[in-house]
């Protein structure tokens, strides 16, 4: 994902950090309550088909992304002219009114060329408005040259080749905003969930030069209060084998669970909490039975039985596409093989307990 975000930017040749004032977005559009019907009414991109970001937009990558269907995923966060982030140690960075996060989810050919033959799907964005924060989406047309507001969501069939050479032919799900409401809960509140300080002490390609996305954002004056990398938390890289196998796992339930299976997530009730920040191995699910039994949890006792990923609920929902017995719910419609065998490797390697 990287890689692509990357190359999206070399392809470019522009500076997207400090280039100026920023003339080109529509910022009253963006502050304004009625959504407008369409992406490029914003004019957050230089293009008609959203690959060249205009002045003020930053690209930023997270350490362990959501997994969505396999698709690639271009961000941005554009702040108003002047503002600036504050940094948090745990959570999301304190986004400042009128900052906009931007998302694009995109569908190359072949997963294995990244940069060829890509299909733009959706662009969602996240706007900070005085009373709180508003999520829009826009579906991009069959040719890429227009997005339109989608409220009621829907759903795109695409075709790719994965990694392993195999075609996939899916049917790709856009969120209605319910759905937005759900994953993006905090304590009932929509927010955002993926710019974690920790999610972003990673490494971006930045007009060709690779440096640390929080002392980049702190260098260009976006972002303020950051301590030394170093000495901020990190997110491991889930896919990256030289990282612990225990750390990797947590990560990846972290970004694919904990945002609804935290305290203060849609799913708290379920005493289920896969966020990092959670210690107890209990309500991470190590030995913990479900509140709520029945076909989702397919007959077994724990939602994580050490030693034994094949008799626990957590494995077993993963590698379903079953409604309501997949998880997660939204996001997918197909299973993530590689993150499965991840959380399955993790499980086989816990002592069982005595």
């Amino acid at each position: 994902m990287k890689r692509f975000v990357r190359l999206v930017i070399a392809a470019l040749g522009v500076s997207l950090i400090g280039a100026g004032p920023h003339t080109g977005v529509n910022v009253a559009l963006l502050a304004s309550d009625q959504p407008a019907p369409t992406l490029q009414a914003y004019r957050l991109f230089a293009d008609p088909q959203g690959l060249k970001p205009n002045v003020g937009l930053t690209p930023y990558a997270l350490n362990t992304p959501l997994f969505t269907d396999y698709a690639e995923k271009r961000r941005y966060v554009f702040l108003p002219s002047g503002a600036h982030a504050g940094y948090r140690a745990e959570g999301v960075l304190d986004l400042p009114v009128g900052a906009v996060l931007v998302k694009t989810f995109a569908f190359p050919a072949d997963l294995r060329a990244p940069d060829k033959d890509v299909r733009t799907v959706e662009t969602r964005l996240l706007i900070h408005r005085k009373d709180g924060w508003a999520a829009l989406t826009y579906v991009w047309n069959a040719s890429g040259t227009e997005a339109v507001l989608k409220r009621a969501g829907g759903q795109i069939p695409v075709s790719f080749i994965d990694r392993q050479g195999v075609r996939r032919d899916i049917t790709y799900g856009v969120p209605n905003v319910n759905q937005c409401k759900e994953c993006h809960s905090v304590n009932a509140v929509l927010s955002p969930i993926g710019p974690k300080a920790r999610n972003l002490n990673g490494d971006l390609s930045y007009d060709g030069v690779r440096e640390n996305q929080l002392a980049h954002l702190t260098r260009v004056g976006l972002l303020t209060g950051a301590p030394a990398p170093d000495k901020a938390p990190r997110t491991a890289v889930w896919n990256d084998a030289s990282e612990p196998l225990d750390a990797r796992a947590r990560t990846y339930l972290d970004a694919n669970c904990g945002h609804c299976h935290s305290r203060a997530g849609f799913a708290s009730n379920s005493g289920l909490f896969l966020n990092l920040e959670e210690t107890d191995l209990s309500a991470v699910g190590v030995g913990k039975r479900p509140v709520a039994t029945g076909r989702a949890s397919g007959g077994f006792e724990f939602s994580i039985a050490p030693g034994d990923p094949d008799h626990s609920i957590i494995v077993h929902r993963m590698a379903s596409t079953e409604p309501g017995v997949m998880m997660p719910q939204l996001g997918r419609s197909i299973v993530h093989d590689e993150g499965l065998a991840l959380v399955r490797e993790y499980i086989k390697k816990m002592k069982p307990q005595s």
